[in-house]
């Protein structure tokens, strides 16, 4: 696999990708992922100014994406896909803590990752996987609303993928770490606002 560089963003609006737009930034980057809880049309202007594959999956405040979808980007919610060679496999949502949410009960989600996970078991694997809320204790907050699916532990120990990246959990939350290495081998990202990283 020849390296790709992935932008990775969730949550909250970046200046450097909307009025501030520095093309110098985004020098190498392949790929954009987007982890939820952004509105549709800063991901249209995102994948416009940028030029490069947008998959994203919706945060639980993404309800308007039923409405309108970001165009011009590509869902991954409950779905694999491959660009360049790099499989990727989304689930957006987080647990279900009221009825307005795009949310999911742990059963639900369970339900959504294990049949996912062996589908792309059988087919090669993923090398990421991009979801809104983090996995049950890595990275996850202890209310109900930033409790992490442990369902995405399972997916891990099913395919062990290079990265799982998230938002949902934002940097002013706390003491918020970017990155956590699963006991799997994986790298849990923490997502919010815009991170980098190579695969």
């Amino acid at each position: 696999n020849a390296r790709m560089k992935i932008l990775a963003i969730a949550d909250v609006e970046q200046s450097w990708l909307t009025t501030g737009f520095d093309p110098e930034r985004l020098r190498g980057v392949n790929m954009i992922l987007s982890c939820g809880d952004l509105p549709a049309r800063y991901l249209e202007h995102v994948v416009t100014m940028a030029n490069l594959p947008l998959l994203y999956v919706p945060g639980n405040h993404d309800t308007a994406y039923r409405s309108h979808a970001p165009e011009g980007c590509d869902s991954i919610d409950g779905r694999i896909r491959e660009v360049a060679g790099v499989r990727i496999m989304g689930f957006g949502g987080s647990m279900r803590y009221n009825e307005r949410v795009y949310g999911f009960t742990e059963q639900e989600m369970r339900r959504r990752v294990i049949r996912l996970a062996f589908q792309a078991k059988l087919t090669g694997g993923v090398d990421i996987v991009v979801t809104h809320a983090p996995p049950y204790g890595y990275g996850d907050m202890d209310d109900y609303a930033h409790t992490g699916f442990d369902a995405f532990n399972a997916a891990i120990e099913i395919l062990r993928p290079a990265y799982l990246v998230h938002g949902h959990i934002h940097m002013e939350y706390g003491r918020i770490d970017r990155v956590i290495e699963h006991p799997a081998g994986t790298r849990i990202v923490n997502a919010c606002g815009s991170y980098m990283f190579d695969l």
